[in-house]
């Protein structure tokens, strides 16, 4: 038993995943900062990536949970919209980017982390546990870009080019056009109360029900 209550918490993450998870960081950083620019890593998802690269590394149950609350909802969309793209139909059009022709293969190879990333996610979760404080630890930090981007960052234009618009979508659904259903403000109000209210709080509650203690 004390041989087992020593080696467990070295072994909670395999070393495989660990070295096969930096080297696809270690191409994926330089190139996006290449192609789209430092703010892309603004985007909530290659924010994740940074956090769950120190938290593979640090066996942090706080940055993993936090990357689990704040992704599980929005990637598992991701993949149904681009499963339902491979079938012929898009639902939202979130995923329209990776059938785009005129964009590099390479890069969206790359994007295909989406499509793994919440699997992954799950599967850290699983082993190191879940950490409750995550859900307002990213809330905070949600917010926090939401309003960086919001009121930093450039919007949505006609012809946006490889540079990074409509960051979080705090215009609206589309790079090309600001929504006009309602006012900008109230947009991004309505991104600050309902995503956590429909994304981070849900999964807040089933990982805490469903994933192990720590």
């Amino acid at each position: 038993m004390s041989v087992i209550a020593v080696e467990q918490p070295s072994a909670r993450i395999p070393l495989s995943v660990k070295i096969g998870f930096s080297a696809f960081m270690a191409v994926l950083v330089p190139v996006y900062t290449y192609c789209y620019g430092p703010t892309n890593f603004l985007y909530f998802c290659d924010v994740c990536l940074i956090l769950t690269l120190i938290g593979v590394w640090t066996e942090s149950a706080l940055l993993i949970s936090m990357c689990a609350v704040g992704l599980l909802v929005p990637q598992t969309f991701w993949v149904i919209d681009f499963l339902a793209h491979v079938a012929g139909c898009s639902l939202t059009g979130m995923t329209d980017y990776m059938f785009d022709q005129n964009l590099s293969l390479f890069l969206r190879f790359l994007s295909g982390f989406h499509g793994w990333l919440p699997f992954l996610l799950l599967f850290l979760v699983w082993r190191l546990g879940y950490d409750q404080r995550a859900l307002i630890a990213w809330g905070v930090l949600a917010w926090a870009l939401l309003l960086i981007c919001y009121f930093v960052m450039p919007g949505p234009r006609p012809d946006p080019g490889m540079t990074p618009v409509n960051i979080n979508y705090v215009f609206g659904t589309s790079d090309r056009a600001a929504q006009g259903f309602v006012p900008p403000l109230v947009w991004l109000a309505g991104l600050m109360i309902g995503l956590p209210l429909l994304a981070f709080i849900p999964t807040h509650f089933m990982l805490r029900r469903a994933a192990p203690p720590m």
